[in-house]
């Protein structure tokens, strides 16, 4: 069976897709993007995205909250590593996504809204209510504040 990625090269892809994120945190709060694109348009997330070809994942994860979001942050240290894997109705992978987290520190740079981020957010890691966020997003923050606090 074929699948049609015209519109989106990233779905039915031949091998998961390495993409990385960062909990980008600027004293006690993290930096969140609400996605202005399909799949996620919407919906609350880490900033992040894909692994450029030759690009170790650290500097992809500061690369992508950079463009995404202005903001300019020090990547220290893998917080989780998150798998979504999503299937169409004939039971075909659709999206199959590996992503690293970061834990990050910020350095500069308040945030601004870009062609992917239709808003910019600092929340309090325990007051992510009312936000419709990406399925695990609390626990990743969480881990990642952990680590910065044992760092």
């Amino acid at each position: 069976m074929t699948h049609s990625t015209d519109s989106d090269p990233r779905a039915y892809p031949k091998t998961p897709l390495v993409a990385v994120s960062a909990s980008v945190f600027r004293e006690d709060k993290v930096l969140l993007a609400r996605r202005s694109r399909a799949p996620l348009d919407g919906i609350w997330s880490l900033p992040g995205g894909l692994v450029e070809p030759g690009e170790a994942l650290s500097a992809a994860a500061a690369r992508e909250v950079f463009e995404e979001t202005g903001v300019r942050a020090e990547i220290l240290g893998v917080a989780d590593v998150v798998e979504v894997i999503q299937h169409d109705a004939a039971g075909a992978v659709a999206r199959h996504y590996v992503i690293v987290s970061f834990a990050a520190r910020w350095l500069s740079g308040n945030g601004e809204t870009s062609p992917e981020a239709a808003e910019i957010a600092w929340r309090h890691p325990d007051d992510l209510s009312g936000l419709t966020l990406t399925d695990g997003t609390p626990a990743v923050v969480a881990k990642a504040a952990d680590l910065l606090a044992r760092g």
